[in-house]
Order: structure tokens, then C-alpha cells, then sequence
């Protein structure tokens, strides 16, 4: 995991670049096959940052699916996109939520807990650009 940059490391610039968060919403993500409030949880993240709803991911085993994409000081960091799977209940978004308001990968510490929703991302063409 990249190291955490210090307060004055962060330029304002950077802090006007958050994290972004990319939400799987297709043949399993956010449809009846998977449990939950799809269209809370996307309303809750919308609340802490930008999110861009995907077609599928093609980690359908690991719905619901969700990217958390590192801010312009994480990239900054050398952090790369973190994939998380099965968020599939109002306490993970919480998790996610509190991290991404914290600054997300390669500023702010991921919590413990959400190392048990950590999931590879798929080998394709079509995922490079996350």
C-alpha cells in the first residue's frame, strides 16, 4: 500500500481532484440477483464523491461491485484503483464512504475492514482504463 502523504504534501490543487468511485450497475450488480438498496447505495457514495455508474465489470462472482479510483494526490502516491466485491450491505458503503471523505487510496489509510472486500480486478481490455 502506497504511503500516506503528509497535510502539506497535498497541494490545493490536488484536493480539488478527489477520489472517484465506480459503481458496477449491469447483469448483477444492482439488480434483484444480489440483495440490498442499489439506488441507496449509489445515492450514499454520490453524497462523498464523484460516481460513475459502469456497465459490467465482469467480476459478476463478486457482486456488487465498486472501484474506488485514487484522488490527483494519490495517483501522486503511486496509488492505483481499488476494486472491492460483495459490498452488498449499508455497513460496507459506510466503510467505503468514510475513506473516500478521508482522501481514499494513497491518502488516507484503508480501513482494516475493507481489506475483506479487496478483489482483483479482471485481466481485459475493457478494465485497463480503471
Amino acid at each position: 500500500m502506497p504511503e500516506r502523504l503528509a497535510d502539506e504534501d497535498v497541494t490545493t490543487a490536488d484536493r480539488a481532484v478527489p477520489c472517484r468511485v465506480v459503481v458496477c450497475r449491469d447483469c448483477c450488480c444492482g439488480t434483484v440477483k444480489v440483495r440490498g438498496d442499489h439506488a441507496a447505495q449509489t445515492a450514499r457514495l454520490r453524497e462523498i464523491a464523484p460516481v460513475r455508474i459502469s456497465g459490467c465489470l465482469d467480476v459478476c462472482e463478486q457482486a456488487n461491485v465498486i472501484v474506488v479510483q485514487p484522488s490527483a494526490a494519490g495517483r501522486a502516491a503511486g496509488a492505483r484503483p481499488v476494486w472491492l466485491g460483495l459490498v452488498n450491505d449499508p455497513d460496507a458503503t459506510e466503510d467505503i464512504s468514510a475513506w473516500v471523505r478521508a482522501g481514499g487510496p494513497g491518502v488516507a489509510d484503508r480501513p482494516e475492514i475493507l481489506d475483506l472486500y479487496v478483489i482483483d480486478p479482471p485481466r481485459r481490455v475493457g478494465t485497463a482504463a480503471l
